[in-house]
């Protein structure tokens, strides 16, 4: 009852704001609510304030219950095609379920694949030493394990 009345007041928050996203919703059997939040944009504290109360005041102070809106950390892996889309142009790290490694620059990011390109060392095609080639490769999100911005300073 109280997970349904959370999600229908977040959606009627995310409507009114329609540049944010849900990423969760927990709620604890203690009724700890807890709530993250992107935006194509990013999210600012009056984002989160602004679905705060859109929850805290339309929920039924008869029942105790506690709150938490927050938006996810910089460090944290991507969940959602939105996410991949508004961070086209930066550097990810992604996983792979054939357990490779790859950084790059997010190229593009369709509803299907996300497409890196990097530079990698190999050996010449003749002779000996390796040369720097620029690589491509459009990874369905089924073949993603977890995927990170890095963050460059």
């Amino acid at each position: 009852m109280l997970r349904e009345k959370v999600t229908q007041l977040i959606q009627e928050a995310m409507e009114e704001n329609p540049s944010l996203f849900l990423i969760s919703l927990d709620i604890q059997g203690n009724n700890e609510i807890k709530v993250t939040i992107d935006g194509d944009e990013g999210v600012t504290v009056q984002d989160c304030i602004a679905v705060s109360r859109k929850v805290e005041h339309n929920l039924d102070r008869e029942e105790d219950f506690s709150l938490e809106v927050m938006s996810v950390g910089a460090t944290t892996p991507l969940q959602q095609i939105r996410q991949y889309k508004k961070n086209i142009g930066r550097s990810l790290e992604i996983k792979t379920t054939t357990g490779l490694k790859i950084e790059g620059i997010l190229e593009e990011a369709t509803d299907e694949t996300v497409t890196l390109t990097w530079k990698a060392r190999e050996p010449k095609p003749v002779g000996k030493g390796k040369v720097t080639v620029q690589k491509t490769e459009a990874i369905p999100y089924g073949n993603i394990v977890e995927a990170k911005v890095m963050i460059k300073f």
